[in-house]
């Protein structure tokens, strides 16, 4: 499994992490199974959230983790923190304290190698943020912080108060939906892909050594389908097969190997839990597509060169 930095730190991440959002779903043994398929794999990087499962799925991963024998230190555990289901986000220190306590109790572990705010908070005030983060780092409950879904300035604004380096963006990205791609490729253009909906947040993270996470790689629009297979994506799903013959594997590892070819070294997040499909995305990480191949499935997808 091949490796990445981890922005500015000292760490290195496997290029796949495992997303935890559909555990819940699993047996005991199955996540257990589920959990050692991942490390077979030289994938250590558990994602979660307070609000998968309710927080069911840290609560079960924590029982089937300490029933693997798997040691603390040999793993990465991210967590996210700030979404009231429903009702509103929430970036208070009160409860971002709150969060990573009530996180730490269902997982049954000490510390959160990082913790991501989930999305936005418009009424975010970043003193408080900065805050709670150095009462989480002052008392090793967390090692490293990050974002996810945000634009440049709201991280810049984030980060002048924030002694913490932000580390990590989590972005929706697979190949249908790369908007980030597109509004650089389009610039100057009365195109839809020309709209710069993110703040140009791809560069912006490049600049700043922050990691980009993928989440949902496999998708079209929001959660609206699976790409893969799908009878909306007829010449993708083709070129996918064609070269999933060349290269000897199957479509989903050609999808995880087009994110994973982006220069700006990003982590793709898996959310799957079968073991099969697991090693077919684990088996991404050892493919390099050419450029030309990595423009052909761009292009099928809907997108344009100008």
């Amino acid at each position: 499994m091949k490796k990445i930095p981890l922005s500015t730190t000292q760490k290195e991440i496997p290029v796949i992490a495992a997303g935890c959002m559909r555990i819940d779903s699993l047996s005991q043994n199955a996540l257990c199974q589920y959990i050692e398929t991942y490390m077979e794999a030289g994938i250590n990087f558990f994602d979660h959230a307070d609000i998968y499962g309710n927080g069911i799925c840290e609560e079960l991963f924590g029982k089937a983790f300490i029933k693997t024998g798997i040691k603390r230190e040999d793993v990465i555990i991210q967590s996210k923190c700030g979404i009231v289901p429903g009702v509103m986000y929430d970036f208070s220190k009160d409860h971002i304290l709150k969060s990573v306590d009530s996180i730490l109790q269902r997982l049954q572990m000490d510390y959160l190698d990082i913790l991501l705010l989930h999305r936005p908070d418009a009424l975010m005030e970043p003193e408080e943020v900065a805050a709670a983060f150095d009462i989480l780092e002052t008392s090793g409950k967390v090692l490293h912080f990050g974002v996810s879904n945000q634009k440049p300035m709201q991280i810049e604004l984030l980060q002048k108060y924030a002694k913490q380096k932000l580390i990590i963006n989590q972005l929706q990205f697979s190949i249908p939906v790369s908007n980030m791609i597109a509004s650089g490729m389009e610039v100057n253009m009365q195109t839809d892909g020309a709209i710069d909906r993110d703040g140009s947040i791809l560069d912006y993270c490049r600049l700043h050594d922050i990691t980009i996470q993928t989440w949902s790689p496999f998708q079209y629009g929001f959660f609206e389908g699976v790409f893969i297979g799908s009878d909306k994506y007829p010449e993708l799903n083709a070129l996918l097969d064609k070269l999933a013959k060349k290269y000897n594997v199957t479509p989903t590892t050609i999808a995880s190997a087009w994110i994973l070819r982006h220069p700006a070294k990003m982590q793709l997040i898996s959310g799957s839990t079968s073991p099969q499909r697991i090693k077919e995305i684990a088996a991404a990480s050892d493919i390099t597509l050419t450029r030309e191949e990595w423009y052909q499935l761009y292009l099928t997808a809907g997108h344009i060169l100008p």
